[in-house]
């Protein structure tokens, strides 16, 4: 009877002991080569070179290229002052005694024009408040002598951004002479609320946008781009992260922060190898890849479409901690590290002699 019980805890054992993840052999079974899914890459200094691609952030040439937003030119939506003084004492506009007539809030609207009496409907929008003043002059000199106009902006309504996310005063704000530009725009908004080296900024500018790390945005004047009527501008804390899992000091999702992080660096993170547990030669790096990194890593021009990689890097190798902190890691990215084949054999023994000691113990009882 003990005979039979310990033959069946072998077997037991053999197929049902917790672990953490499947085997690099397990992993080895689902290679492209062997009939699977995922291209098995072990890495080199080649691969590190064409593998090390990261889709950088910044905004594209139609971003760059605009020019700042003319602070003087009137939009649909502004809301104007005029100041019309008349050289008579009894004049069209003015009151009584009076020779001026101040007309305040006078709001263009949708389509670009505000009425001002005694020279009709005037298309403001395009125009500068000096041009406007011409045209409003000439309107009226016909009607009352030696007219002069003055044209002053009350608010910059018309040219708005929208300013959301983690900033401090989310709001809508008019483009003013003095925050035509991105940074000068979340200033205005009392800059933002989160820890600067994880703050994104995007800007949505029709079906466009564009992305930026804020460290960037003030380290290079190229990423200060100027502003246009109806953009949004959102600031948000990074989601870029990693999955580390298997035989490490730690298994989480961990945020990678605006810094490029090495797979040794990554390890690390998470309290390093298990001394116990973890097989140094098998430390994985699984990740989608697209095309034309696939192909340039694999050497092959027949590759389709993203392709599963587990990129394979060894310890134990002389370079193997060289490359492993040549070896960046992406958005995405699972770093999965075996367990050491002497850990099964341990498992498996403790559990027959863990069983053969509970048959023992149930022998004597019967005895």
């Amino acid at each position: 009877m003990t005979v039979a019980l310990l033959g069946g805890a072998v077997l037991l054992s053999a197929c049902g002991l917790p672990r953490s993840g499947p085997t690099k052999g397990e992993i080895f079974s689902g290679s492209i080569e062997k009939g699977g899914t995922t291209n098995i890459v072990n890495v080199n200094d080649r691969v590190n070179r064409m593998a090390n691609f990261s889709p950088a952030y910044g905004f594209g040439s139609d971003f760059r290229n605009a020019a700042q937003v003319g602070a003087d030119v009137v939009r649909p939506g502004d809301v104007l002052g005029l100041s019309i003084w008349e050289n008579v004492d009894d004049g069209l506009l003015a009151s009584m005694g009076t020779s001026s007539t101040q007309l305040t809030e006078l709001q263009v609207d949708s389509q670009g024009y505000i009425f001002v009496p005694y020279a009709g409907r005037i298309r403001a929008s395009g125009n500068s408040p000096d041009e406007l003043r011409r045209i409003i002059t000439q309107r009226l000199e016909t009607q009352t002598p030696d007219p002069q106009v003055m044209v002053t902006r009350v608010a910059g309504d018309g040219a708005t951004v929208s300013v959301m996310g983690k900033v401090t005063a989310q709001g809508v704000y008019p483009i003013e002479r003095p925050t035509r530009t991105l940074s000068a725009m979340l200033s205005r908004a009392g800059g933002v609320d989160i820890e600067p080296e994880v703050a994104v900024v995007i800007v949505k500018r029709g079906n466009s946008s564009g992305k930026v790390w804020l460290r960037d945005l003030y380290s290079s004047s190229s990423n200060d781009i100027a502003l246009r009527p109806g953009d949004v501008i959102l600031v948000e804390e990074d989601q870029r992260s990693f999955t580390a899992l298997g035989a490490l000091g730690g298994q989480t999702k961990v945020p990678l922060g605006n810094e490029q992080i090495s797979a040794i660096e990554a390890v690390a993170m998470v309290g390093g190898l298990s001394t116990t547990l973890a097989d140094p030669k098998g430390v994985f790096v699984m990740r989608e890849e697209p095309q034309s990194v696939a192909r340039a890593v694999l050497g092959r021009n027949d590759v389709m479409g993203d392709q599963r990689m587990a990129y394979v890097l060894d310890l134990t190798k002389p370079d193997g901690m060289f490359l492993a902190r040549d070896f960046m890691i992406r958005d995405g990215d699972t770093v999965y590290v075996t367990e050491a084949p002497f850990v099964q054999w341990q498992k498996t023994l403790n559990s027959i002699l863990g069983t053969a000691t509970d048959v023992g113990a149930a022998d004597s009882a019967f005895e």
